[in-house]
């Protein structure tokens, strides 16, 4: 904070940022919670938080180097909320390393995850599977299934010289 007044972030880093935050709101809607039944609990608050995260790295993989560095600045701004997360309910310094490792490395099982269920599109089987073994209990996972092919399309359909300026918009949550 201090620092950035004599050393301004990248333009990749309040793009990334920009689209965390963007991120983060939309795993909010309140439809998620209601209408699909997804947990109001920290494990389902994670999912949320880290498939709308993985859908903007996705969307911006392949899109060129300036891409990727706004796609490691998002998971960047990311993992400090994760970690900002812990701190806030009570998790000690000494654990915060080894739940971060954790918490890491379940994204990119669910960025793996993501990526093999779209491959395998038009099958939505192995995405209802994957939502079940993750967000789980959500009461309505087709529901889920099909937000999630459209949020997809719905960042497909986005200009990438938007999303590397840090615009987003996300389709309605229910």
């Amino acid at each position: 904070m201090f620092l950035e007044r004599f050393f301004p972030p990248s333009p990749a880093k309040i793009a990334g940022r920009r689209l965390y935050d963007a991120a983060a709101q939309q795993a909010r809607s309140p439809g998620f919670y209601t209408a699909m039944g997804v947990a109001d609990s920290l494990e389902g608050r994670f999912e949320l938080y880290s498939l709308h995260v993985a859908l903007v790295v996705e969307r911006l993989r392949g899109e060129g180097q300036t891409a990727a560095d706004v796609s490691q600045a998002t998971f960047d701004a990311y993992v400090r909320g994760l970690d900002d997360a812990l701190r806030e309910i009570g998790v000690g310094d000494l654990s915060v390393g080894k739940k971060m490792k954790k918490l890491a490395a379940a994204f990119y099982g669910r960025l793996k995850g993501l990526d093999d269920v779209f491959a395998a599109l038009p099958d939505k089987a192995p995405l209802q599977a994957l939502i079940e073994r993750t967000v789980a209990p959500a009461k309505d996972g087709e529901a889920l299934a099909d937000y999630i092919l459209k949020a997809r399309e719905h960042l497909a359909a986005q200009h990438v010289d938007a999303l590397l300026a840090g615009t987003v918009t996300w389709p309605e949550a229910a």
